[in-house]
Parts: structure tokens; sequence; C-alpha cells
């Protein structure tokens, strides 16, 4: 999965967090509408976009980018976007830009015709421009769950297991209602499988309790994966007994809705193998 995906749920699920990141208070989100505005010149999407409303002018919109790679037209790219929406949309705010990156080294560096956006504008105010490396945030006596799961998206590996599981307690200590628990357990879920994509089912299960993970997308996923494969293997067992009757290997594929090289597989005899490589196909493509 794509790390500015992990953010967009991120944001969207703890809007406060970016004024978090940004060191405002939390309570600043308030009234702040989280979005994904398509500009259309670009055909283009921000990561983040945080909307004042329409009426309170004294408020900034926040145009955020996610980057966990390396890429020289990084500025280039943002500002343009920006500019285009300010054109596109003419809002009455001013804007502030979040780029936030892995680290450091994946930082291009400001090309010299947009420096002058990383200076502040009047004594007091920040910068348009800000710059964060999440691998360097400082970590507050109390993290909250929001950042705590920016952490774990940066961490190193050894550690993601046993902090994926504080994560979860934390959760079910602070979030009472089930259906944004249950929300907030499969960001969790989503990311450790992101960071450890190698974990065996079985790890997954202990790593969030076999009660919290009935809730889980992952859990619903597998099921309907089992589901699946129940109903695809009933098709290619019945497969011989088709051929004995004398129907054909095309005959077959037509009525059983399946492809005409697995059906000629299944009379080969490759059942199993013929199931595992559809869902090791279908799994490459999530």
């Amino acid at each position: 999965m794509r790390t500015d995906t992990i953010f967009y749920q991120l944001f969207q699920t703890f809007p406060n967090l970016l004024f978090e990141l940004i060191g405002q208070p939390p309570e600043m989100a308030q009234g702040y509408q989280f979005t994904s505005r398509e500009i259309k010149e670009l055909a283009r999407r921000f990561d983040g976009l945080f909307l004042p409303p329409e009426d309170a002018t004294d408020l900034l919109i926040y145009f955020v980018e996610v980057e966990f790679q390396k890429k020289e037209d990084f500025y280039w790219r943002l500002f343009a976007v920006i500019f285009v929406y300010l054109n596109q949309y003419k809002p009455t705010q001013g804007f502030r830009a979040i780029a936030l990156f892995a680290s450091r080294c994946c930082d291009p560096g400001v090309p010299q015709y947009y420096q002058q956006f990383t200076r502040s504008p009047s004594a007091g105010e920040p910068p348009l421009l800000t710059r964060l490396y999440l691998d360097e945030l400082e970590e507050p006596a109390n993290v909250s769950l929001g950042l705590g799961m920016v952490k774990l998206v940066v961490e190193d590996k050894p550690t993601v297991i046993e902090d994926a599981k504080q994560l979860v307690e934390q959760t079910q200590r602070e979030i009472s209602e089930a259906g944004w628990q249950q929300k907030v357990v499969e960001l969790i879920e989503t990311i450790a499988v992101y960071k450890l994509p190698q974990l065996k089912r079985e790890e997954i299960e202990a790593m969030f309790g076999l009660q919290e993970l009935k809730q889980t997308q992952y859990f619903q996923d597998v099921a309907a994966e089992a589901e699946e494969k129940g109903v695809l293997k009933g098709k290619l067992e019945s497969v011989p007994g088709f051929l004995a009757l004398g129907l054909t290997v095309e005959q077959i594929a037509g009525a059983l809705e399946l492809d005409l090289e697995m059906v000629r597989r299944a009379a080969d005899g490759e059942l199993e193998s013929i199931i595992n490589e559809s869902y090791q196909s279908e799994s490459s493509d999530i």
C-alpha cells in the first residue's frame, strides 16, 4: 500500500493530527473539513487538503503532501498544483503548504525560486512552506493515537509488532464508540501489514487478538477469500464428472464460467495448484 494512502486515512480519522505535527493546538482542527479535491488542469489530487469554513477568512487552507522517496521535482509539482488550485477555486483565505518527508534524505531541497516561501512573511507568522521529517519528530510525554500511528509508519521494523499491540490497547482504552474503534484498529493493522508484508496470518491474529481481528477488514477479506476458494474448488472438482459425460473442455468452461486453461489443468489433476495460484494472483493485485 502506498504511504500517501495511509496518511490520507490517518488525516481522515484524526483531523487534529496535522495541527499536532506543526505544533499548533489540536483544537484548531475544529471546523476544518479534510478532503481531497481534484485539480482539473493537472488531473491530480493533494494527499491532504484542510479547508476552513468559507466565511472564516482568518483561517488558513493547509495543503499537505507526503513523500517517502526523493523526487527532484517535488517542490515544482507541489507549488504548481497549489497555484492551479488557487486559480480554479479562488478561495478568500491564505494558505500554508506542509511537506511531510519520511526522513531528511527524501527532501530534494527547495529550489531557489521557492526559497521565499521558507521565510516568515512577517514577525510571529509561520512561513508558507513547512517541512517536517517524520523520523525526527520529538516524542511528547503522552503520545496521541494519531502521532503514535505516524511513528509506526516510519519506525524500524523490529519494534513494529510490539508497538502495534500497544496502539491497539491504547485504542481500546481511549475510544469507546465501537465503529470508530474498529476503524482505528483496521488502520493500525493496515500499517503493520504494510511495514511487515511477510507476516504470517497467525502472527497478525496474535497481534490483534481474535475478537478485535474479527471486526477488521483483514479478517473479513480472509473469510471472503475462503468462501471464494470453496466455490472455485467445487467447480473445479466437477470438471472430471462433466468430462465423463462427454462434454468438451470449452463447454465446461462456459457452463462453469471458468477460464479455459483453468479447466484444462483441472482435467489434468492440478486442482490445488490452480486454487493457490488464483489466490496469489488476487493478493498481488491488492
